[in-house]
């Protein structure tokens, strides 16, 4: 089987970190980056071993020889940016959030489904093999029945200008929030009856701390917190009849831990060894490409809808809209 040539759109942080892992994956090639200025193309392509430098993403989806091309640029530029790609013919790994909105998501899956265009969302922790793990545990029924969850992530990070900038989508909840949210559609389902959430605001209008509770139809509860301004303990606490579960970052699950009805530790499970966790999404959509899927299973395109729609009614909640609204 030939090497997926991958390209990457934007040459910032997140995109330095896919490009050191692809380096480690045998049936990927840095084939291309693309940057809106030339020299940090060319900069990004000499550091990480790409071929080819394009100092335009015009002419990095006009190169034919792309086979996937990762988005790795700031939120409010992933609607753009998709849709470039797909009026190219180019199969689409795009970074989370999908987009700042609902009606952007919306509006670009249904032209990549008539395009005939394979599109996914890079929310890694829908690829992680890990997931699977939890969920078989909580299958199998080791803590009961599962009643309530919990998860929390937070980063000192509000000193990063983009995510200060409602003109770029910025705040806490499309950066990190997002996280908590999968998390706990990961583990509980959709079937959400009712959410209620508040918020604490930047200078700038966009929040900085949120805080979220879900129920859903059947009972279950979910109260999820994100920030920008303090450093959380990044755990999700699944809470059931017959004990707990801590997972571990639920930014990318490092392990699980199983507790009984006395407390006391009865199972603990690490996760596999991995080059950074980004791999398994690039996995899933080389075996999609080949089985001509439009989309990954992981992260079917009605989930990245369901998130996306949770997030605006949030955002409803708070009065927050982007400018380009």
């Amino acid at each position: 089987m030939k090497k997926l040539r991958m390209a990457i759109m934007g040459a910032g942080g997140i995109a330095s970190c896919m490009a050191r892992t692809i380096a480690e994956m045998e049936n990927v090639e840095r084939y291309a980056i693309g940057s809106r200025s030339l020299e940090k193309a060319e900069a990004f392509a000499s550091e990480y071993g790409f071929a080819r430098a394009y100092g335009s993403y015009e002419e990095l989806v006009r190169d034919e020889n792309v086979d996937l091309v990762y988005i790795a640029t700031p939120h409010s530029e992933h609607f753009e940016n998709a849709k470039l790609c797909i009026a190219h013919g180019r199969p689409v790994l795009c970074e989370k959030a999908f987009t700042a909105n609902a009606a952007q998501a919306c509006e670009l899956l249904e032209m990549a489904e008539k395009a005939g265009v394979f599109i996914t969302e890079a929310i890694w922790v829908r690829y992680l093999p890990m997931l699977e793990t939890i969920r078989k545990e909580l299958a199998d029924g080791i803590i009961g029945e599962p009643t309530m969850l919990t998860a929390n992530l937070g980063y000192v990070i509000s000193q990063v200008p983009r995510l200060r900038r409602p003109e770029l989508a910025g705040g806490a909840l499309l950066d990190v929030g997002v996280y908590p949210l999968n998390f706990a559609l990961m583990i509980f389902g959709g079937e959400v009856a009712k959410v209620s959430s508040v918020c604490t605001y930047t200078d700038t209008g966009v929040d900085e701390q949120n805080s979220a509770t879900l129920i859903y139809e059947d009972g279950k509860v979910a109260v999820l917190n994100s920030s920008m301004l303090s450093l959380s303990d990044r755990k999700g606490i699944i809470y059931g009849t017959k004990g707990f579960m801590i997972v571990e970052n639920i930014n990318n699950f490092e392990s699980l831990t199983v507790y009984d009805q006395d407390r006391r530790e009865i199972k603990h499970i690490d996760c596999p060894p991995q080059i950074s966790g980004y791999e398994y999404e690039v996995e899933a959509c080389i075996r999609a490409l080949e089985e001509g899927r439009l989309e990954c299973p992981q992260m079917p395109h009605a989930e990245t809808i369901r998130v996306m729609k949770m997030m605006d009614a949030m955002r409803a909640e708070w009065g927050i809209r982007y400018p380009f609204e």
